[in-house]
């Protein structure tokens, strides 16, 4: 996990698209035509959809450490997500960090 963290790109909760509900659904109310979505598996926040529209393939392929007040580290803590193999659409919860 450590590892990972260091390459992972850190964003604020505003980069989360939806409230969790419906995530992976071809009509996800939250969703915007042409935009590319990534689907949070597991942790303080499964369900949502992160919008990588504007990120290059390779920074989809790393995953993100995703600011969250809901992990085991309250408010500022993060969640780490890495990309999950074969299936790039999704990403598995690694593990919170303070």
């Amino acid at each position: 996990m450590a590892g990972a963290a260091d390459q992972s790109a850190v964003f604020e909760a505003a980069e989360l698209v939806g409230d969790g509900t419906g995530a992976g659904q071809a009509d996800h109310p939250y969703e915007q035509p042409g935009h590319k979505y990534v689907e949070l598996v597991g942790g303080a926040l499964d369900g949502q959809l992160v919008d990588v529209t504007s990120w290059t393939p390779a920074e989809r392929a790393t995953g993100a450490m995703l600011i969250t007040n809901d992990g085991t580290f309250g408010a500022g803590g993060r969640a780490e997500y890495e990309a999950r193999p074969g299936e790039p659409g999704r990403w598995d919860w690694a593990g919170d960090v303070p």
